[in-house]
């Protein structure tokens, strides 16, 4: 173990990562006495290596900024690539917004471990190695036992409990709250290169999706020259894989003409990883002296590399709730009421885009953004992450949302085909469509 522990505390956490290390930092900066449990040893490797714009004030509040630096590069720009308009669009987070104009491209290992580091700096305990086995609510504390790599047995208590467990989803495991996404399902091939062409000068730090018949790609560079590498797609494509990952993985690459380009004479540096359905969310947020952050409650697709950015943020917004009720408990109630409003806005905006993210139409207007009303603005502002904030990129977004809307209806047969296509898309046995419609 990583220290001696106690039995009582205020807030216990679940998950050491980047939703769980922020939550952990913040409370122990407002004098609350934390611990933080995670059933691996950082560095460990995790993918989701786009970062946005608006994670960089809370990287500024958590005093990291440094350590991401050190570890990140500059990410300038997001590019789309499509084939079928043999084009490409780039959006520059400086153009049109008043946030940070950049953001950066991290290996999740480093980054991961910087975040846990400064909430052990900041006060809080943070037990890695150590699985926790039993949760017991209800009643005026949370008991929690877990068991560390050596064996050791921990037993400890906490007002409150933040579920910050990501894809593991302890709580809704125990309580029955996760379900398959409804609207969304998808799979991911993933892998990282060596020797893959990147752009010169500022744009070499830009993430670039290339859109392909069955779903979409990801290229993004990282700091020490390689660059990782995936596919998302519907999951009856998955289902036709007959060999290995890695070899599935290449001839699928060479699916999207653009980007194999760029990594005809890249070398793969490990076996590539395929991962089955992971779109899912919860039926609750919270309950009595529990709440969950991150991916423990929700997780849609890693398209506009929102994953860190929803993590941290939802967990920022935790503590701003779990603070409050612990001051003042008559208010618990309506301050976590207000916490899930909160985190669902956010994740609402996300997901209205994602669902659409290979429709034709949206293909369309990311191929040739109009700047009428704002548009091309609202457009950088979302894919900065500015999805919580009311004022005029809330109403830029409306705009956009309508002028989808609208061209949807100008190209019906179009759209409508589309529909159909993804809609027999997410369904088990799906009947799909290869013409690049869907």
């Amino acid at each position: 173990m990583n220290a001696p522990v106690s039995a009582q505390y205020d807030i216990a956490i679940v998950g050491a990562g980047p939703a769980g290390s922020t939550a952990a930092a913040l409370l122990a900066d407002k004098g609350w006495r934390v611990i933080a449990f995670d059933k691996d040893r950082h560095p460990r490797f995790h993918i989701g290596e786009s970062l946005l714009p608006l994670n960089l004030p809370l990287f500024e509040r958590l005093g990291v900024m440094d350590a991401v630096r050190q570890v990140g590069l500059v990410k300038r720009a997001a590019e789309f690539h499509s084939m079928e308009h043999n084009a490409s669009q780039k959006f520059f987070f400086r153009d049109g917004w008043d946030g940070p104009g950049y953001a950066f491209q991290v290996r999740r290992a480093d980054f991961d471990l910087a975040l846990a580091n400064n909430a052990r700096a900041r006060g809080a305990q943070v037990i890695e190695g150590c699985k926790v086995e039993q949760v017991e609510l209800g009643g005026d504390a949370v008991r929690l036992t877990a068991r560390a790599d050596d064996g050791a047995a921990i037993e400890v208590t906490a007002r409150y409990l933040i579920d910050a467990t990501g894809r593991d989803t302890l709580l809704a495991g125990k309580l029955g709250l996760k379900q398959k996404n409804p609207k969304h399902t998808s799979a991911a091939l993933y892998g990282h290169f060596r020797g893959a062409k990147r752009w010169a000068g500022e744009d070499e730090g830009n993430i670039s999706v290339y859109w392909f018949q069955h779903g979409w790609m990801w290229f993004i560079p990282l700091a020490d020259g390689t660059t990782s590498v995936g596919a998302v797609c519907w999951p009856y494509y998955l289902k036709t894989r007959q060999t290995d990952p890695s070899s599935f993985f290449i001839e699928t690459l060479k699916l999207a003409p653009m980007l194999w380009e760029r990594l005809k004479d890249a070398e793969l540096i490990a076996p590539a990883t395929a991962t089955g359905n992971y779109s899912y969310a919860c039926r609750k947020m919270y309950g009595d002296r529990w709440v969950m952050v991150g991916d423990a409650f929700a997780f849609v697709d890693p398209v506009f590399s929102s994953g860190v950015y929803l993590a941290m943020n939802s967990a920022s917004f935790a503590v701003e709730a779990v603070d409050a009720a612990l001051r003042e408990p008559a208010r618990a109630p309506q301050l976590f009421a207000a916490f899930d409003r909160r985190v669902r806005r956010g994740l609402a905006t996300f997901s209205w885009m994602i669902y659409r993210m290979t429709s034709p139409v949206m293909r369309d207007l990311l191929m040739a953004p109009r700047d009428d009303f704002g548009i091309k603005r609202a457009v950088i502002s979302f894919l900065a992450g500015d999805v919580y904030q009311p004022g005029p990129v809330r109403r830029r977004i409306f705009a956009f949302r309508a002028i989808y809307y609208l061209s949807a209806l100008l190209d019906w047969r179009r759209a409508w085909t589309a529909m159909r296509n993804r809609k027999r898309a997410i369904q088990p046995q799906a009947i799909y469509a290869t013409d690049g419609s869907g």
